[in-house]
């Protein structure tokens, strides 16, 4: 059954508000969308035709519906090593913010200091904030628990930072790209599924200064108790690290 959040902003927002509250597509119906830009694309010439090589790819976050409950999950916190259950965590909280994150990606990197000023700011307004990094440490040691401690120490993140090693909260959540933002109410409904911002990484043609507009605006809407008031763009990032072999059926990265 669709989910859906009472809408009270104009009707210009309303209008695309609704095509946001769609109903959740299960996982085998979903296809991860890529974006590549001009710049990192390269033709080449092969026996008399123009071949197009894509050497660089950006990832776009999966559309999920307003209102889609938060999935609980309990993941370990390399830093502490201690469990930490989205359920215990984020009860009572007015808001909740779960990041989708890792210590490499580019995109990542490139938010990482304004992510940890957010996240001080929104805590102290009552903001639940946590992040989990589900890239394999298999594939990419760099994105490892011991290197993720070493991440929180170097950012100094006040959140937790999961690790999820079976990559099953990233599939919970239909997560597709790093970074990727999902704001809860306190119902831990979801209010928006979006970008940090239109900032990207100056190699990847970027030059707008990092604010956290846009997700500043839907947790302070979130606050608020009212609906997101702008358009929502997809976060773009690195595409999950799949450990070999476990790549959900609607992932073509």
């Amino acid at each position: 059954m669709a989910s859906s959040v009472a809408c009270a902003a104009p009707a210009a927002t309303c209008a695309v508000h609704a095509q946001r509250t769609q109903p959740f597509r299960p996982a085998a119906a979903c296809t991860a969308r890529l974006s590549v830009t001009r710049a990192q694309q390269r033709v080449g010439r092969g026996r008399g035709r123009g071949v197009l090589q894509v050497v660089a790819v950006r990832t776009e976050n999966e559309e999920v519906a307003l209102g889609f409950k938060a999935p609980d999950f309990e993941l370990p916190e390399p830093l502490t090593g201690k469990a930490v259950k989205l359920s215990e965590y984020a009860a009572g909280a007015p808001a909740t913010l779960v990041m989708f994150i890792c210590n490499h990606c580019p995109f990542v990197v490139h938010l990482k200091p304004a992510i940890t000023e957010l996240a001080k700011e929104y805590q102290g307004k009552g903001v639940k904030v946590v992040a989990i990094s589900s890239n394999s440490a298999e594939t990419h040691p760099q994105d490892g628990p011991d290197k993720m401690a070493e991440d929180v120490q170097a950012q100094g993140y006040t959140f937790p930072y999961l690790f999820d090693e079976a990559q099953e909260a990233a599939k919970a959540y239909q997560a597709a790209c790093t970074p990727e933002f999902y704001v809860f109410g306190a119902d831990m409904g979801l209010t928006y599924h979006g970008q940090f911002d239109d900032s990207r990484p100056s190699k990847y043609g970027g030059d707008i200064p990092v604010t956290g507009e846009d997700l500043r605006n839907a947790l302070d809407c979130t606050l608020a108790g009212r609906p997101v008031d702008k358009r929502v763009r997809p976060s773009i990032g690195c595409n999950i690290k799949w450990a070999p072999g476990k790549a959900p059926a609607w992932f073509h990265g």
